[in-house]
């Protein structure tokens, strides 16, 4: 099992420094409707916020003005302590209601995560120094978590086919949607997250399709993350 308070730490210090990499005004290639800037004080603000939930509070507005990066630190220093702070079975504001603190803890990793790629990105570099296991991890996050919600909330309907992924260096498999699977999608698991965070596509490379590419790209286009 994956220990996300380190982690999540570790993923935070890496976003600072791609902060400080990056032309504020540069355009996200996965989110081409954001800047450098606008990423940053998103995630900074999630960030605040998860660590109300975590509290069982209401977040307050922020201002990002000043210095970004310091801006971005102090929020990312919040949720740490927070989260460090609260047992994590206590009680929390979850995306599902009512939960647990722990449920934050691998969130936060996770909206870390894509996050930095966001950011390296922005200056034509991958992240390539987190383990198989933690993006596998974030396969299941979609998969198990952020897509049944997806539908829960009306925002998409349940996916037309349903699909296998495979990771092949992390040795774990998922299916999205029920039924017999209509196609197998297999690669590295870092891959499969960016493809289900819509970061790539089915023309990646690295990703091998058999079975029924065509329902494959039906199903994957669906908004299976927020």
């Amino acid at each position: 099992m994956l220990d996300y308070l380190p982690l999540l730490a570790h993923l935070q210090d890496a976003f600072h420094r791609g902060i400080g990499e990056a032309d504020g005004d540069a355009v996200i290639p996965g989110c081409p409707d954001w800047t450098v800037a606008q990423l940053v004080e998103h995630v900074a603000y999630i960030h605040h916020w998860a660590a109300a939930q975590a509290r069982q509070e209401q977040a307050e507005p922020l201002s990002a003005e000043g210095d970004l990066g310091a801006h971005y630190a102090a929020c990312a220093r919040e949720l740490r302590d927070a989260l460090a702070g609260l047992d994590p079975e206590a009680s929390a504001l979850t995306l599902d209601g009512e939960g647990v603190v722990s449920f934050w803890h691998r969130r936060q990793v996770h909206e870390t995560l894509i996050h930095l790629h966001d950011v390296r990105s922005a200056v034509g570099a991958q992240v390539e120094d987190i383990a198989s296991e933690v993006w596998a991890d974030s396969v299941d996050e979609v998969v198990t978590v952020m897509y049944p919600r997806q539908v829960r909330l009306d925002r998409t309907r349940p996916v037309p086919y349903a699909v296998s992924l495979v990771a092949t260096d992390a040795g774990t498999a998922w299916q999205l949607g029920e039924g017999d699977p209509v196609a197998i999608v297999a690669g590295p698991a870092r891959e499969l997250a960016l493809l289900l965070w819509r970061r790539a596509g089915l023309e990646d490379q690295r990703l091998t399709i058999t079975g029924d590419r065509a329902a494959a790209a039906q199903t994957l286009g669906c908004a299976l993350t927020p």
